[in-house]
C-alpha cells in the first residue's frame, strides 16, 4: 500500500500518539502568531489546501484569521481523519499518502508545515511537484531549516526526520516560485513558541502559471 518507511510510520501507530500530542490552546495561539505573521501581506484567497493537515489544528487557526476562505487537505493517518472530520468536511478530505495524491485542481494557497522534514529524501522532487502543481498563487513551506541536508534522530528513530533547504531547493527547480516573506519562529518565545520553524512564503508569478 504505501513505498516508503516513513509512510508506514505515519500512518501507523507512532502516527496515532502524533495524533494525541498535537493539539492544545497554547498550539492554536502559536500558529495564530506564525499564520497573522507568514500571510500578513497575501491577497485575499478563496481556497487552500494543506499537505498533511494532521487532526486539523494549522487549519482551526487559519479558520479564525481568514474564516471565508475554503479548506482542504491531505492526510495519511486513519485517527487524525476523525479528528480532522471535525474542522472540514470530510468531502474536503483526501484520505492518502502525499506520495500517492493526484488531483489537477490548484487553490489559493497551498500549506505544508512540519511535513517534508519526515518524507524520505528519495521522493521530495515527487512532493515538490505535487506542491507547486496544486499552486494557483501562494505556497506555504513550515519547515526545520539547514542550508545542507542532514538527518536528525527524531524520538528515538533514524530516517525519520530531515532538515535541509527545501524552499531554496524548490525555488532552484520551479523558477516562477519567488519568495515574498520568511521568518524564523523560537521554541523558547515566552508567549507563542513553535519548535524552531522557519517559514517561506513563496508566490507563483502569474506569467508562468
Amino acid at each position: 500500500m504505501y513505498h516508503t518507511e516513513q509512510e508506514h510510520f505515519w500512518a501507523g501507530e507512532f502516527g496515532n500518539l502524533y495524533v494525541e500530542r498535537n493539539q492544545g490552546e497554547q498550539m492554536l495561539a502559536s500558529n495564530l502568531t506564525l499564520f497573522s505573521q507568514a500571510l500578513r501581506h497575501i491577497e485575499p484567497i478563496a481556497d487552500m489546501i494543506e499537505f498533511g493537515a494532521n487532526r486539523g489544528m494549522n487549519l482551526q487557526a487559519l479558520q479564525l484569521l481568514m474564516p471565508s476562505t475554503k479548506q482542504n487537505a491531505i492526510e495519511i493517518n486513519d485517527t487524525a481523519v476523525v479528528e480532522l472530520q471535525k474542522i472540514i468536511p470530510l468531502e474536503h478530505i483526501f484520505h492518502q499518502s502525499i506520495l500517492a495524491w493526484s488531483s489537477p485542481q490548484q487553490w489559493d494557497l497551498t500549506l505544508i508545515k512540519g511535513v517534508l522534514i519526515h518524507i524520505n529524501p528519495d521522493e521530495l522532487a515527487n512532493v515538490y511537484q505535487k506542491l507547486v502543481g496544486s499552486c494557483k498563487k501562494y505556497l506555504l513551506l513550515v519547515e526545520y531549516y539547514n542550508p545542507s541536508p542532514m538527518m536528525v534522530s527524531y524520538r528515538g528513530h533514524s530516517e525519520r526526520l530531515y532538515k535541509r533547504d527545501f524552499a531554496g531547493e524548490i525555488m532552484a527547480s520551479y523558477p516562477q516560485m519567488k519568495l515574498i516573506n520568511y521568518g524564523f519562529m523560537y521554541k523558547g518565545d515566552k508567549n507563542f513558541p513553535q519548535d524552531d520553524l522557519t517559514y517561506f512564503l513563496l508566490e507563483k508569478t502569474p506569467s508562468t502559471q
